[in-house]
């Protein structure tokens, strides 16, 4: 992950939409006014995305969702924060609610959490970022659910226990707050969103090539 910060200046959200690239390959988020370079996902960080997305998919398919929840390439979700933004890993959106999103079809961003049934980050090595800042981002927008995918156990022992354990966690906002909750082995990932889900942990991260 590296620091963008062109002339020493903090960016605002309005700021680093305007700031950032067209048809860039390289992904940014803004970071507490701070435009970072993110880093570029590796093949285990892709196959596990690619799979969880093909699941995810299946499963909104047999909920009859097909069209209504949607997981667009690419998006930035706003904060209250003005001075964040993010690129989720994987978000799945409402088109039912999406046309409250006035920024959705020129710039991509979303800003209010009625678009957004879910939202996925798989754990690199700035791992604060998932555990920490977009924890209390997505908690504080009210995204109604959010998984923390970390394959690699990378998080801290406060989460994923001494010797760390990979874990996946989904977040469930519950009173204004994320209520988290880990799966581990074999144990069948419990999506509030999607309670038809079939998926153990050890099958989702199975997909990741060694």
């Amino acid at each position: 992950m590296t620091q963008i910060q062109a002339e020493l200046k903090l960016y605002t959200f309005d700021e680093f939409i305007e700031w950032y690239p067209q048809n860039s390959e390289v992904h940014y988020e803004l970071h507490d006014g701070v435009i970072v370079e993110m880093p570029k996902p590796k093949g285990q960080h892709s196959d596990l995305a690619g799979f969880l997305i093909e699941e995810l998919l299946i499963t909104i398919r047999d909920m009859n969702k097909r069209g209504i929840w949607t997981i667009p390439k690419e998006s930035i979700v706003k904060p209250k924060n003005d001075r964040s933004g993010y690129e989720p890993d994987i978000i799945i959106l409402n088109q039912e609610t999406i046309g409250s999103e006035t920024r959705w079809k020129k710039e991509s961003v979303i800003q209010n959490a009625t678009s957004v049934k879910l939202i996925v980050e798989v754990v690199s090595s700035n791992w604060q970022d998932d555990y920490y800042n977009k924890l209390r981002d997505y908690e504080s927008m009210g995204i109604p659910e959010y998984w923390i995918v970390d394959y690699a156990a990378l998080g801290g022992r406060i989460f994923i226990g001494n010797p760390k354990v990979p874990t996946i966690f989904v977040c469930q906002l519950i009173d204004g707050e994320y209520q988290m909750t880990p799966f581990r082995g074999s144990d069948l990932i419990v999506s509030p969103t999607f309670p038809q889900l079939n998926l153990t942990v050890e099958q989702v991260f199975s997909s990741v090539t060694n």
